[in-house]
Order: C-alpha cells, then sequence, then structure tokens
C-alpha cells in the first residue's frame, strides 16, 4: 500500500511539474519587438503650420516653411535581407509583462527603429528636396498597459515618445548636400489598441537590423515574442488578419475619412542644420516648443 501511495504522489508531482510551466507562461507576455508598417496613403505626416521652419533654412533669404510633410513606410534594412519584410517601425518591449488578478500587465517599451520617406518630393524657393525620418539618438521610454479581455488577446495603451531626425536631400541637383532638423514626436497614448497572441512568432531569436537610419544593420534586436500588437482577437469587430496601426491624438479623428495620423511637431529653442559637405553648422533660433493640447 505504501509503494502504491507514493507512485501517486510522484504521479501528481510529475504532471505538476508539467502543468506548472504551462499556466505561468500563459499569464506572461514576454519582451520582444513590435513591427509596423506604414501605409503610403498620406495618413502618416508633418505639420509644420503652427512651428515652421525659419526663414533662410534652405538656402539664404528661403521663406519659413510652413507645409505638410506625407510620408510613406521605407523597408528596415537587416542584417538578412527581407528578414522583416515591409516592416518600417519597431518598439521594442523590454521587459517580460505578468498579468495580474485583474488581467492587466505591465512593461516598458522604447523606439529602436525608424525609416520613413516623403511620398513625393517638397518644393521651396530652393528647389526640391526628398524627406526622409530616422531616429536621432538614444530614445526615451515610455510605459505600456496590456489588459487581456479574453484568452486570446485584448487591448493596450501606450504613450509614445521618440525624437526624429528629419533630412532633406536635394533632388536633381550636383551637390548632394542635405539639411536635418530634429523633431520630437509624442502621442498620448489614450487610445486602445488590440493585441492578439502569437502561438508561433516570426522571426524566432534575435534579428540584426539598422537603428540610425544609415541603410547599415547594426544592432541586434531580440525578435518577436507571444504578443501581436495592432491585431484583433476578435474576428468580428476586424475580420481575420486585420491590422489597426493608428496613434492618433484625440483631434485627428475624421468621421469619414476614418483616422489621420497627425505628427505633433516639437521644435527645440534651437537647431542645427547640417549639410554633408558643409563642415559649418548653421543654428537657427525657434519660438517655444509646440506643446499639443491635451
Amino acid at each position: 500500500m505504501r509503494v502504491r501511495g507514493l507512485g501517486m504522489v510522484v504521479v501528481v508531482l510529475l504532471v505538476s511539474c508539467f502543468m506548472a510551466p504551462a499556466f505561468a507562461a500563459d499569464r506572461v507576455i514576454q519582451n520582444g519587438i513590435d513591427i509596423w508598417a506604414t501605409p503610403g496613403d498620406g495618413s502618416t505626416f508633418v505639420d509644420f503650420a503652427k512651428r515652421p521652419i525659419p526663414a533662410g533654412f534652405f538656402c539664404p533669404g528661403s521663406a519659413p516653411f510652413t507645409g505638410k510633410v506625407a510620408f510613406r513606410g521605407e523597408p528596415i534594412v537587416t542584417g538578412t535581407p527581407g528578414a522583416l519584410g515591409t516592416t518600417d517601425t519597431i518598439v521594442q518591449r523590454l521587459d517580460d509583462a505578468v498579468f495580474n488578478k485583474k488581467g492587466v500587465a505591465v512593461t516598458r517599451i522604447q523606439f529602436r527603429a525608424l525609416s520613413l520617406k516623403s511620398l513625393a518630393p517638397i518644393e521651396t524657393e530652393c528647389g526640391k528636396f526628398t524627406v526622409t525620418a530616422t531616429l536621432d539618438g538614444v530614445q526615451p521610454i515610455t510605459r505600456m498597459v496590456i489588459t487581456r479581455e479574453n484568452k486570446t488577446g485584448g487591448r493596450f495603451t501606450a504613450p509614445l515618445a521618440l525624437n526624429v531626425k528629419v533630412r532633406f536631400e536635394p533632388v536633381g541637383r550636383v551637390s548632394k548636400e542635405a539639411l536635418e532638423i530634429p523633431v520630437a514626436v509624442r502621442f498620448p497614448g489614450t487610445v486602445k489598441m488590440p493585441w492578439l497572441k502569437a502561438t508561433a512568432p516570426v522571426p524566432a531569436g534575435f534579428v540584426l537590423v539598422d537603428t540610425d537610419g544609415d541603410r547599415v544593420a547594426d544592432t541586434y534586436l531580440p525578435g518577436t515574442s507571444n504578443f501581436i500588437a495592432g491585431k484583433s482577437s476578435l474576428a468580428a469587430l476586424s475580420g481575420p488578419g486585420a491590422i489597426e496601426k493608428a496613434y492618433p491624438g484625440k483631434f485627428t479623428r475624421g468621421a469619414d475619412k476614418g483616422v489621420v495620423h497627425r505628427i505633433s511637431v516639437v521644435l527645440p529653442r534651437s537647431y542645427t542644420a547640417r549639410g554633408k559637405d558643409d563642415p559649418d553648422d548653421r543654428v537657427y533660433p525657434t519660438t517655444d516648443p509646440f506643446v499639443p493640447p491635451s
């Protein structure tokens, strides 16, 4: 009898050992990257109307630039060509996020790569310029709050902060001197976005990517994990495979045109226009930074 009893205890212990990791894993969103692709439909843009680029920026005597620059995504360069497909934006979740009893988990997030290009060159008195946007230096860290609504997913909120280098490169001229300005981009993170639990992350493991926009892969990042940002777990709401990509401010939603991805421009008190062929930097003063309405 003792042997049989001991056998039952061993069996129970073995079952418990095999089941515990499964239950534990179900409560954890593993750290990893979220990958996004920006459509070229004009919905993602920088608007300089409220804080113009100062006079004289593009060439001596040029007028202040108050226009809008619409962007499309340029696939991020990876060590293995095409490893991330058409991805142009990478956000990294820095920590494992563990759900509490209320189904809420928290992790830190940080932008790690950005690759955008203007839909068309902009027109100035100094000629045409192609505009690109990439990350500028070390990026701020914000917090993502993940809520589980069912066994396969839910919603999350995430205020986003990134420092962007906007580069203006002349078109159709012998000189390829480019001008650059820093732009701070802020999204309030008040919109609840969908997420879906992934069973087979692609790519698995680490991926070598271009993080500074020079078209050379330079940094290994963890691959995607068991979290798919932007994909709804409720097929009835978004349809199979539908992706929602929007971090709009509350003033950017149109009744008949859907969501507009307005980039809130925050210019510093001064910035430097750097030409790659010109060793001298030109520093321009600006007005107080524009803070988007709360």
